[in-house]
C-alpha cells in the first residue's frame, strides 16, 4: 500500500494513535530479532568466563545494526541501469547501442 493510499483510508487520528500503540506494543522483524537477541545472550551468560568477562552480555549484543540506506540521485539510479545493461549486453553479446545510434 502507498502513502497516497494509507492517507486515502485512514484518518490522521487513526493513523496517531497507531503509531502511539507501536512505541508500547512494537512489532516487526526488530521485535523479532531481538528474542533472538535475548536467547543468545542468556547461552552466552551460562558459558561466560566470568574471570575474563565481569559483566553480562545483553541482548543488544547479539542484535544486527542495519545502517540506513544512502539516498541515491537520479544520476547515481541512471549509471547504476546502465551498468547493468552493459553488463547484460556483455553477457548476451549485444551490441551496444548509445544515443539513439541504430546503425
Amino acid at each position: 500500500m502507498t502513502v497516497a493510499e494509507l492517507l486515502s483510508r485512514i484518518s490522521s487520528a487513526e493513523l496517531t494513535e497507531w503509531m502511539l500503540f507501536y512505541e508500547y506494543e512494537p512489532w516487526g522483524t526488530e521485535v523479532d530479532l531481538m528474542g533472538h537477541g535475548i536467547t543468545a545472550s542468556t547461552v552466552a551468560n551460562v558459558y561466560r568466563d566470568t574471570k575474563k568477562r565481569a559483566s553480562p552480555f545483553t541482548p543488544k549484543e547479539f542484535m544486527p545494526k542495519f545502517e540506513p540506506r544512502k539516498r541515491e540521485t537520479k544520476k547515481d539510479i541512471a549509471e547504476k541501469q546502465l551498468m547493468q545493461v552493459q553488463g547484460l549486453n556483455a553477457i548476451f553479446g549485444g551490441d551496444e547501442v548509445a544515443h539513439g545510434d541504430n546503425s
